[in-house]
């Protein structure tokens, strides 16, 4: 499978294009703000040097959320436009189950929490537990957002991953106390993103370019009701 996946969901702002072989190139840079400026060269770079057109796709994926507002909207219009001009379906992947795949290939059957900061003094999380080998992380707990004291994982979540530990040391050291083990420097990346998509649209669960919208979490009256969020194209 042929797919083009983004995640600009924190400030980790990524590509990746997975080829037929499975192979996947990406390209990614840590930074507060300019996503929207620097996502559409990563995905330039990406096709060009595959000697790809959009058209020679067999779909699209992107992180969508939850995560921050602005870098939401980022990447749903970037794939609502994608897609549109394209004709090519999407597959709509959790950013917090894109950190869980990261973990999951040190630690098959273990179950993880992921934490992603979500300002404002609140945290996203959400757990996960791969099954079997090479199938997607699957849910234990649904994604939420709350107060960093509120996160309290399941007896059996024994390893932990996400952004949201590092701006919020005490909760890192509440789980260092209960014996988690942490797996640093892990963002949503794109790369992940294009694993998970893959499952996605081999399933044929892909949806079309208006359906391709982000989950806010903290905010669900926030979401777009119908349409594309950009006349991109």
């Amino acid at each position: 499978m042929r797919l083009l996946a983004l995640d600009t969901s924190t400030e980790a702002c990524s590509a990746a294009l997975m080829l037929s072989d499975g192979e996947v190139s990406m390209r990614s840079v840590i930074t507060e703000r300019g996503h929207a400026e620097l996502i559409l060269p990563m995905i330039d770079e990406l096709l060009r040097e595959a000697g790809l057109q959009l058209a020679d796709l067999d779909g699209l994926a992107f992180g969508r959320g939850p995560g921050a507002f602005t870098g939401l909207r980022v990447a749903a219009g970037v794939v609502q436009g994608l897609a549109l001009g394209a004709d090519l379906p999407v597959a709509p992947v959790s950013s917090l189950a894109a950190v869980a795949d990261q973990v999951t290939a040190q630690a098959p059957s273990a179950g993880i929490l992921v934490c992603n900061d979500a300002r404002m003094g609140e945290i996203y999380w959400a757990t996960y537990r791969r099954e079997a080998m090479g199938s997607a992380p699957t849910e234990m707990s649904p994604e939420r957002v709350s107060p960093p004291d509120r996160v309290l994982p399941a007896d059996d979540v024994r390893h932990a991953a996400g952004n949201g530990f590092g701006r919020h040391p005490q909760l890192r050291e509440r789980l260092l106390a209960a014996g988690l083990r942490f797996h640093d420097g892990l963002y949503p990346r794109a790369d992940a993103i294009a694993r998970l998509g893959a499952k996605v649209l081999a399933a044929g669960l892909g949806v079309s370019a208006e359906f391709a919208l982000p989950t806010y979490v903290r905010d669900d009256v926030a979401r777009p009701s119908g349409g594309p969020v950009t006349g991109m194209s």
